[in-house]
């Protein structure tokens, strides 16, 4: 049984993968900042653990992060949050995890951003360049952070089901996937080790999810 930490276990894409995890017989302990979404974990099948990334400290963090195998970052300030929030959570939640994660014990640290952070954003584009700065500053302390590190960069996400098939690679081209799909495919990392150092973007496709992080994992210059 693996134990895996969800940081922003509420969201779309960590509710997800509680759910999965906990049907597959690991255990997933989801920090969460409300006191009403720790039942709403329980529910879904994983420990729910009360703390706000905002303001804990990262011995707080790292307490909370004890006795896990593999912290996955899915935290998000969201729509509507403003600059200011996308900072605090997209970036600082992200470093403040990174520090948290070694005094902790956890080495494997996977982190969902986003696809085209990296790419040029007008400087009058207010909450998106925000966001766009947040999740690839976030992303480039990860990769020099020591940790074994995956870096998951889905297209547009979307609710549908999951096909279970998807097209990964360093870069894939623009395009949707479902967040049932990304659950799958952040498990899929979780259960081969060769996918650390990896940063992939993810879409739609005809690959089966396992299937297309072994043969990534195996392919020549595709980490970064």
């Amino acid at each position: 049984m693996t134990t895996v930490a969800i940081i922003g276990a509420h969201g779309k894409i960590g509710r997800r993968l509680v759910r999965l995890l906990a049907q597959r017989g690991d255990k997933a302990i989801g920090i969460v900042r409300r006191a009403d979404q720790v039942d709403f974990i329980a529910e879904l099948g994983g420990t729910g653990v009360l703390l706000d990334i905002e303001s804990a400290t990262v011995e707080e963090l790292a307490e909370a992060l004890t006795g896990a195998d593999a912290v996955v970052f899915t935290a998000g300030a969201g729509a509507g949050s403003g600059p200011l929030r996308k900072r605090t959570v997209d970036y600082g939640g992200s470093v403040l995890a990174q520090a948290a994660a070694p005094p902790a014990g956890v080495r494997r640290f996977i982190q969902i951003s986003g696809m085209g952070v990296d790419d040029p954003v007008a400087p009058d584009s207010g909450d998106w360049a925000a966001y766009l700065g947040a999740k690839s500053d976030a992303d480039r302390r990860l990769r020099s952070s020591g940790l074994q590190w995956t870096i998951l960069r889905p297209g547009t996400l979307t609710d549908a089901p999951s096909s279970g098939q998807i097209s990964l690679a360093k870069s894939t081209g623009p395009g949707s996937v479902s967040r049932d799909d990304v659950a799958e495919l952040i498990a899929a990392c979780l259960d081969a080790p060769a996918s650390a150092g990896n940063q992939w973007e993810v879409r739609e496709g005809s690959a089966p999810v396992a299937q297309a992080v072994t043969e990534q994992s195996r392919t020549p210059g595709s980490a970064s």
